[in-house]
Order: C-alpha cells, then structure tokens, then sequence
C-alpha cells in the first residue's frame, strides 16, 4: 500500500537566510527568506520554523503568506545570533496548483556564518541556501 503512494518532490523552492543592513537600526541582521524559483505562483504557503539541538528546544514560529509569486521571494523571520548553533529547520508545505507539497529544509548547527555566504538566486545579496 505504502509502494501506491506517490509523494511529490519539491524543487525550485529554497530557504535561505541572509546577512542584510537594517536602514532602521543600522545594524546588520541575519533574516530568513523563501524563495520561489518556479515559473508557477505558489498558494497557501505555510512556514513552521524551530531551533533545537540535543538538551535545548525553541518555540514554534509560524507564517502564512496566502500567495508566493512566480520567481520571487518573501521575508519569513529575524534570526538572532545564538540561534545558530542549533539546527534550524523550517518546515514547508504549500499547494502547486492541486497539489499540496511539503518540505523540511535544515540548517544544520553552526552552518549559518559569514565563511558559508553564498550569492543567493533570484535575490542578488549573500546569504546561506538549502535547497
């Protein structure tokens, strides 16, 4: 029965977090972005984010965006800095057209820092990407 069951692949749908001034608090702060790559809108987009390691355990964060554009991307959370060392996993699930899909993208412990920054798609800045 388990074999009959067809789960779809996610793919063009990226986390990545991003080192970026805040013009506000003219600080340099570490936010989370979704990014969709595809050439289709993406519908009721849910985003569950949570740090954890072995004796330590976050809160949820929860976001919704009811729509997520074709090729573009949308802010999900600040991160703070002792965030990162925990593994940080944001968990994804969202409708292409009929279909509902679902993720978990991880970063792992101590993955997220300057020497990981990577040009981001789409977004032109640096940052860390799971895909």
């Amino acid at each position: 029965m388990k074999k009959d069951i067809k789960v779809p692949e996610v793919k063009g749908v990226y986390i990545a977090v991003v080192h970026e001034y805040n013009d506000i608090y003219k600080t340099k702060d570490w936010n989370a972005y979704i990014i969709n790559d595809k050439g289709i809108d993406l519908e009721m987009v849910i985003i569950v984010s949570e740090g954890y390691s072995e004796t330590k355990k976050t809160a949820a964060f929860r976001k919704r965006l009811d729509k997520l554009p074709a090729k573009s991307y949308a802010k999900i959370e600040l991160l703070q800095e002792d965030l990162f060392a925990l593994n940080n996993a944001f968990k994804v699930s969202f409708f292409e057209g009929n279909t509902m899909l679902d993720k978990t993208y991880l970063f792992r412990k101590n993955t997220i820092n300057l020497k990981a920054l990577q040009t981001i798609p789409l977004m032109d800045v640096k940052g860390v990407l799971v895909k």
